[in-house]
């Protein structure tokens, strides 16, 4: 005998072309939403139901299908990324932004592509950045804060808002003792940095970036080269600031110059400097978060945008 449901919803969908777009092929996005919320979908020609025991989690679920049917009353055809966004939002209780997301263009990438935020915690690093000169951004791997960071970094070039790019990490993993290692400058760093190459030949192409690097418009160098300096009119980016110091994070701050815009992005759980050495990102925290022209941003596992199995890789690490 089947298990009787207490709670049901019902949601009719009018244009039955948008039926295998909405519930996925093969059923794929049914599978995925009852993988992640304990509730029964089936549909009827036009007619789809949800049932299961806990009436807010039936609700939840039939919010996500609406949102979703709204992507495709814009001629959006979800893929997998928007059906996980919008479960994690529903999770969260953040769903009421999902469509919100569509309408923020932070950029376009080199084809042409528009690129839009993925995730509310996304959504509030944008607008973070848009109000404030210094933003920290906080969480873990995989939540796109380097590559939105760079996004809004060239947006702000394009539109004139700033002459210059200035990107920088500490090199620990070389004890930023970079005299020690052979080659030159940019062969020596280069390791240290392809995630923000990545980021930039996404938006720029490879040509279009090295061709602004040669003219100085573009400037990727380690932690240490920024001491002395006043960087003016610059959009300036510090990745993985989870491995500076407290002198190093003072430092780089300090540099701030008129016209300039400062993102300080790390992970505060893989720190890897020496064993008891305090970062400078857990440092800045605790001293900066009642500064009112600084803002910080937490990302969770919610708001990662990499397969769904990492945000539980993330959660399971984190206990």
């Amino acid at each position: 005998m089947s298990e009787i449901r207490e709670f049901s919803s019902q949601l009719i969908v009018s244009n039955p072309n948008w039926l295998v777009a909405l519930l996925g092929t093969q059923d794929k996005y049914v599978n995925l939403i009852e993988e992640n919320f304990p509730v029964i979908i089936a549909n009827r020609g036009e007619v789809i139901n949800i049932s299961g025991d806990n009436e807010n989690e039936v609700e939840k679920v039939r919010q996500v299908l609406l949102n979703l049917l709204q992507l495709l009353e814009r001629s959006i055809t979800p893929r997998t990324m928007d059906v996980m966004t919008a479960i994690k939002m529903a999770q969260n209780n953040t769903l009421e932004f999902f469509i919100t997301l569509y309408d923020e263009v932070v950029g376009r990438a080199a084809d042409g592509k528009a690129i839009r935020v993925k995730n509310f915690g996304q959504l509030q690093y944008v607008k973070a950045v848009e109000k404030h000169d210094v933003v920290f951004g906080i969480g873990p791997a995989g939540t796109g804060k380097t590559f939105l960071a760079v996004v809004l970094a060239v947006q702000a070039l394009r539109e004139g808002t700033v002459k210059k790019i200035i990107l920088t990490r500490p090199a620990v993993e070389a004890g930023e003792n970079l005299g020690f290692l052979p080659g030159d400058l940019k062969e020596k760093v280069d390791p240290y940095l392809r995630p923000i190459y990545d980021a930039l030949y996404t938006i720029y192409g490879t040509e279009q970036t090295n061709r602004l690097m040669e003219r100085g418009i573009i400037e990727i160098a380690p932690l240490a080269y920024m001491r002395g300096r006043t960087l003016d009119d610059a959009y300036v980016i510090l990745d993985e600031a989870q491995n500076t110091t407290i002198a190093q994070m003072k430092m780089f701050l300090t540099r701030l110059g008129f016209g300039s815009k400062m993102i300080i992005n790390g992970d505060k759980t893989q720190i890897d400097l020496p064993t008891g050495v305090k970062s400078g990102l857990i440092d800045a925290e605790f001293k900066l978060n009642k500064v009112r022209r600084i803002s910080f941003v937490e990302f969770d596992e919610f708001d990662v945008v990499r397969h769904p199995v990492v945000a539980d890789i993330i959660r399971a690490y984190s206990k």
